[in-house]
């Protein structure tokens, strides 16, 4: 079953720190991102990512690359520790509800996770809504999976040991790659999802008690939806919901890492659940007391490192490293 806070009211339940960053951002008085022009809503997630997290550390090897998709290259960025050829890859999915994010908004934890883990993180640039609609984004994660498995030797990477990860929507790309991935006989050693949102039906308790007052609000979760909804036949429609998907058997191992005061809470428990009662292994992590995108916020929320560290250690854990 899934756990949310919902006994508790959110100002009991958050931590000191969210709670006093969470006064902050309302004594700014900034506008939220669904009232912003599509362009301004962009660039202000990005200003505040860039103001919220951690630098990044610096790494031996920082490739910008292009890879071949559906409608034209495809921006990527790959971050290593070193340049030795061998080193296991990860393809990591940024969130921002299909609509906002790139690579800059995930470039300072996926440097982390590079260092931490040992590994090469290739994060793509996916085409977003509403330019380009669901299922556009991921069409271009599996053809990104697709060309560092045929073609991610001639980078030096170990192809034999690759795994998929993301947060939020980037969370629900994960989910629904890493089940395409076994559709297409294509090995992965891990889906690390990050409160992935793996259904569009917002009626889960977590939902009803965190999506008010909160960055993540219902306003700006109907306006993610609005801006990325597309028709898909039937047989597609897990594409968006991979709750829904019609067998999770012989997928992934997962790693899941959650926000206790997020309203994607119960969305990631019953993933978990529906992963294990399919026989796949699952690790499940909730941080006590901080909202949705923390990962983002270092400056602020210490529990950010924290989940770099332990989502690398999920990491080398797969890989054997």
């Amino acid at each position: 079953m899934p756990t949310s806070c919902v006994s508790m009211s959110p100002s009991d339940r958050f931590s000191p720190l969210t709670r006093a960053l969470l006064d902050n951002i309302r004594r700014a008085g900034l506008p939220p991102l669904h009232t912003l022009p599509l362009a301004a809503a962009r660039q202000a997630y990005a200003a505040g990512v860039g103001a919220m997290s951690e630098p990044g550390p610096a790494l031996g090897r920082v490739e910008r690359l292009g890879i071949p998709g559906p409608a034209g290259q495809i921006p990527a960025m790959l971050w290593a520790p070193r340049t030795e050829a061998g080193l296991p890859v990860l393809l990591y999915l940024h969130g921002g509800g299909f609509v906002i994010g790139g690579l800059d908004t995930c470039e300072a934890m996926c440097r982390r996770v590079a260092q931490l883990a040992d590994v090469a993180v290739v994060a793509i640039d996916y085409r977003l809504a509403p330019e380009h609609r669901f299922p556009a984004a991921l069409e271009d994660s599996m053809a990104a999976l697709r060309w560092l498995a045929d073609h991610g030797h001639t980078l030096g990477l170990d192809t034999r040991r690759m795994a998929v990860a993301g947060d939020s929507a980037g969370g629900c790309l994960a989910a629904s790659t890493a089940l395409m991935a076994r559709d297409a006989g294509i090995p992965l050693r891990l889906q690390a999802l990050f409160y992935p949102t793996v259904q569009a039906r917002q009626a889960t308790e977590s939902f009803k008690t965190w999506s008010r007052d909160t960055p993540l609000s219902a306003e700006l979760m109907a306006w993610f939806q609005a801006q990325s909804a597309a028709p898909l036949p039937p047989d597609q429609a897990w594409f968006r919901e991979p709750l829904f998907a019609p067998d999770h058997t012989g997928v992934a191992p997962a790693w899941i890492g959650l926000a206790e005061c997020d309203p994607l809470t119960d969305e990631g428990q019953l993933y978990a659940d529906r992963l294990r009662s399919a026989g796949v292994p699952v690790q499940v992590r909730v941080w006590p007391g901080v909202l949705h995108d923390f990962i983002n916020m270092g400056r602020f929320i210490p529990e950010a490192g924290q989940a770099h560290a332990e989502l690398a250690a999920a990491v080398r854990q797969a890989f054997a490293i």
